[in-house]
């Protein structure tokens, strides 16, 4: 009896709820909630190939009860989603990034601006050959005061054998009537190529300048034994001359 009357111990079991998993033909989700009751599910679905899908994005206003859907193509795999007013005229854009497999564009960017009963799609710029130079990928994004950020590592030379050079470059993304500008923020002005030439002629006159020092102070040992060979032969002459008087 005594034995019964004490509950028995249950292990603790975790409640939190867990997100289900995405199931084919889907292979991203986002929920993204610009207000109170207004959502934008962005998925990418698709089957077979790895690298392309379809784009879906739902937009629910559950206090206007409006359900729209946007698609389009992706070339890529969705890395993340981002909401942003970046002309702050109180209509959300959604800017969605892809990554890529090739050597150029490793991410791309595919923008939205969503209205009342419209979607435009934007232009997002491409890197220009010289914000390109040393660009090997692992961007990362994100929105700061209301402007996009963009920073990645540069590298130097091509291929599996390029190495990072430890700077990164920095470029901002700001919207005016529809179109993007651009701005370096970061003050890597100049190529990875010419960072390199003078990288390379700093240690060249440092080789220099070790050479002319070892060069005087091989100088300065031959001089110094000269002179005490002079000096010890002077000695030898002035004792033999004191013998013979």
């Amino acid at each position: 009896m005594a034995g019964c009357s004490h509950d028995e111990k249950k292990p603790l079991v975790n409640t939190a709820p867990v997100a289900p998993k995405l199931m084919e033909p889907f292979k991203f989700h986002k929920l993204i909630e610009v207000s109170p009751g207004n959502y934008y599910d962005v998925l990418s679905w698709g089957r077979g190939g790895a690298d392309t899908s379809s784009l879906l994005i739902l937009h629910s206003d559950s206090v206007t009860r409006t359900y729209t859907t946007t698609t389009g193509d992706i070339n890529g795999l969705i890395v993340d989603a981002y909401n942003s007013d970046m002309d702050i005229d109180g209509h959300p854009e959604i800017l969605i990034q892809a990554k890529r497999k090739d050597t150029i564009n490793y991410t791309t960017m595919y923008a939205y601006e969503f209205y009342d009963k419209k979607v435009e799609k934007l232009d997002f710029p491409k890197l220009t050959k010289s914000q390109r130079q040393g660009y090997r990928g692992n961007d990362n994004f994100y929105i700061s005061e209301g402007k996009l950020e963009r920073e990645f590592p540069i590298y130097e030379g091509s291929g599996p054998s390029a190495k990072a050079t430890g700077a990164k470059r920095k470029l901002e993304y700001t919207l005016s009537g529809n179109s993007f500008n651009v701005k370096q923020l970061s003050k890597d002005s100049t190529s990875v190529k010419e960072r390199t030439v003078t990288q390379a002629s700093a240690v060249e006159k440092k080789s220099t300048e070790t050479k002319k020092k070892e060069s005087k102070k091989s100088e300065s040992k031959k001089s110094s034994k000269k002179h005490h060979h002079e000096e010890v032969s002077h000695k030898k002459k002035k004792k033999h001359h004191h013998h013979n008087d």
